[in-house]
């Protein structure tokens, strides 16, 4: 059969990350690829109860079409959350509900770019994003980043030297792939750059209230006097990915254009997920569920940090995050993490090579690691025989 497809398709492929968890599917992998919450911690039993009362209170409505913007109820508790957790000002209209963040990544690419258009990203920047871009044919720029981020020198370089630049994509809290914070003084200088070049800045929020350390920082969304940030959450990993509810917070001309895109691409986010969603933060103490989850994702931190350090090879460096689902490792040059995967999987052990985290490529000797999903025991396990695979390959 021969068939005749767009241009752009010879451009895109699968998602790395997607086809790796492919092969990490089998049960004795002790896999630290994917970026999935602990199962365990989801309120199972809670979601039961809120999902019956939607049922017995508004069943019909539950399962009926709803508005493209999303339940009000629930625009109205993401807008409370983000001025009590982000420090924002938002309101309940500033709120489009969206089918988890990835879809609010890819209006992010209809709304802003053609052909050719330059996004400027961090170096390494998370893949999801950068192949949701992808599809909008832009050229990539990566903004260098040292233990704190990007660098907002060499951001200031670039925008000088280049006039197509459409916008920047950032995620300042616990970023995927590094687990790194940017301190607020360079948020504060971040803030002051795109003001100065009036330039759209997305900044992907994903992780931000799970913090382990440190003080909550303002969001880049929360310094936003010319309504320059489009910010992006999403309760996949302060509830459950399962639900696919993210949102879009954004200024009111901005919003517009993410809502026309949104009622083409699927009408609206599944009214009876948003009602229930909502429901379960009216029935019970959504800081609480938090909280737990912090505690867990803590203490698998540092259990894979120590680990690290008592397997592990002296001659890698690894990110210390004060909070998120991940840790970053680096190798020596000569090492190629694609070539060493292969030896993991071998072994049953598996992580994400980060050469798919530079859209330019480029970069080899890195890799992420995910602590989130496995329990203790499996950590240990597994980080004994990573150490080992490491120690016989670079």
């Amino acid at each position: 059969m021969s068939v005749e497809f767009a241009s752009i398709m010879s451009k895109l492929g699968a998602s790395e990350i997607r086809e790796l968890l492919k092969l990490t599917a089998r049960k004795e992998v002790i896999s630290f690829a994917g970026g999935l919450p602990a199962p365990e911690l989801f309120p199972v039993k809670e979601f039961m109860a809120a999902s019956a009362a939607v049922m017995t209170e508004a069943g019909e409505d539950a399962l009926q079409y709803s508005t493209t913007e999303g339940f009000p109820p629930l625009r109205k508790q993401i807008a409370e959350r983000m001025n009590t957790k982000l420090l924002t000002q938002v309101a309940p209209d500033d709120i489009l509900v969206t089918n988890g963040s990835q879809q609010g990544l890819d209006f992010s690419g209809k709304v802003f770019l053609n052909p050719g258009d330059v996004v400027i990203c961090e170096s390494p920047s998370y893949l999801g994003a950068i192949n949701a871009f992808k599809s909008y044919d832009p050229r990539f720029i990566e903004a260098p980043t040292d233990e704190h981020g990007m660098i907002m020198e060499e951001l200031e370089k670039i925008l000088e030297s280049n006039d197509r630049v459409k916008m920047i994509y950032v995620i300042p809290d616990f970023q995927n792939p590094t687990g790194r914070t940017w301190p607020l003084e360079r948020r504060k200088r971040f803030m002051e750059i795109i003001n100065k070049h009036n330039i759209v800045a997305i900044e992907d929020n994903p992780y931000g209230e799970l913090r382990f350390e440190g003080e909550m920082l303002p969001s880049l969304k929360s310094l936003d006097t010319k309504g320059l940030v489009v910010f992006l959450g999403t309760f996949s990993k302060t509830f459950a990915p399962g639900l696919r509810i993210g949102w879009v917070a954004a200024s009111p001309e901005i919003l517009e254009k993410y809502i026309i895109i949104k009622q083409s691409a699927d009408l609206q986010c599944s009214t009876i997920s948003q009602r229930e969603l909502s429901k379960f933060i009216d029935m019970y103490d959504f800081d609480a569920h938090v909280a737990k989850i912090i505690k867990v994702y803590g203490e698998r931190r540092n259990l894979m940090l120590d680990s690290i350090k008592k397997y592990f090879p002296q001659d890698i460096s690894v990110t210390y995050p004060e909070g998120g689902l991940f840790m970053w490792v680096t190798l020596p040059e000569h090492c190629n993490t694609k070539d060493i995967m292969v030896k993991c999987l071998e072994g049953n052990v598996a992580y994400v090579p980060g050469g798919s985290f530079y859209p330019n490529g480029g970069v080899d000797n890195t890799f992420r690691l995910n602590y989130s999903n496995m329990p203790e025991e499996k950590i240990v396990q597994g980080i004994e025989r990573l150490g080992e695979i490491l120690k016989a390959n670079i």
